[in-house]
């Protein structure tokens, strides 16, 4: 199995681990099969790799149509989920499960990466 470290905004980082969004939403599917779980990258200006999640399910559909299975959890409010999959025709959620936050954030050098991801990138374990 394999990881995959995301980059997180800072105000969804801290409501992954509060527990109000659990679920991760991309435009694309990640190409590997065998990812199981996420680093979390919380970008500027903490800038580090503060906690990780695992990946529990894959939600595949339209966008409303996985509006409607993920938005008791979303962490996110139905315009800025609309905006972001503006005529888009498929939409990905990733349901978050086993969130740890660190105690220690590491750093991306730590890992072996010398720059910031994006969106994603995968880690092999």
């Amino acid at each position: 199995m394999s990881q995959i470290l995301l980059s997180i905004r800072p105000e969804y980082v801290e409501s992954i681990f509060k527990g109000t969004k659990r679920f991760e939403y991309r435009k694309i599917k990640f190409a590997r099969k065998d990812v199981n779980k996420i680093l979390i990258y919380c970008t500027a200006p903490v800038m580090k790799v503060v906690g990780e999640a695992e990946i529990l399910d894959v939600i595949e559909d339209t966008p409303s149509a996985v509006w409607e299975k993920t938005k008791d959890y979303a962490g996110i409010d139905k315009k800025l989920f609309d905006d972001y999959y503006k005529n888009k025709e498929k939409a990905v959620a990733y349901r978050l499960g086993n969130v740890k936050k660190y105690l220690k954030p590491i750093k991306l050098t730590d890992l072996g990466i010398s720059f910031v991801p994006q969106s994603f990138v995968y880690i092999e374990s």
